[in-house]
């Protein structure tokens, strides 16, 4: 039941935070900045030094608080264990590993694999991805969610990369069933700016559910 109820959360949020750091530190700064915005579904990016530890410090941090958190940039079943047993609740990799999905499934772990074909997209529905990543978004814009969507009606797509707030409308009125974004919701933190990250982590989640109305 976890595995659904993540599901859903992600989905009814419509909004993952991608968090991408220079630092432990920076990466902890970034997530309650993105918290206190009001994203509370966040995935923690394996090209951030020390990820893992991130994971496992913030998941005991926010364990008894309504945060979701993952791992991004899984590329291979090994990392998504460890992800996993650092107290990652999904997981979402830049491609389609079959290996990557079969062991999230044998943990009943969400895992979104990216994708760019409807060959890929039909491939991770058939090894039970419940949301496909559509990666990278920025190569397609908001239009192939809908070309998706024709011959794979059933499939539920979340775009990232190149997700910023002049288009997460269009993704989300085109058939996004969630959308994932770091470097327009975080740019902030480069400056120090956390405040900014905070205020577009509002903007956001006010987007994505005036889109949905």
């Amino acid at each position: 039941m976890e595995r659904i109820k993540t599901i859903m959360k992600i989905a009814n949020e419509g909004v993952v935070a991608v968090i991408r750091a220079e630092s432990k530190e920076e990466g902890l700064r970034i997530v309650d900045a993105v918290k206190q915005g009001g994203i509370k579904t966040l995935e923690v990016t394996m090209t951030v030094p020390g990820a893992v530890d991130i994971i496992k410090e913030i998941s005991e941090h926010y364990k008894n608080d309504d945060v979701l958190i993952g791992a991004g940039t899984v590329l291979d079943p090994e990392t998504a264990r460890a992800c996993i047993l650092a107290g990652a609740k999904y997981i979402v990799s830049p491609s389609l590993n079959p290996e990557t999905v079969k062991l999230c499934n044998r943990y009943r772990i969400p895992v979104m694999p990216g994708i760019m074909t409807v060959k890929e997209a039909i491939e991770a529905l058939e090894l039970g991805a419940e949301i496909i990543k559509v990666f990278p978004g920025s190569a397609f814009g908001p239009d192939i969610i809908k070309a998706f969507k024709g011959p794979v009606p059933q499939g539920n797509f979340m775009p990232t990369g190149g997700v910023s707030l002049s288009n997460v409308k269009d993704w989300i009125k085109a058939g996004a069933v969630a959308v994932g974004t770091g470097g327009d919701l975080t740019k902030g933190a480069k400056t120090g700016d956390y405040a900014l990250v905070t205020k577009t982590a509002a903007a956001f989640v006010e987007a994505v559910q005036s889109a949905r109305v």
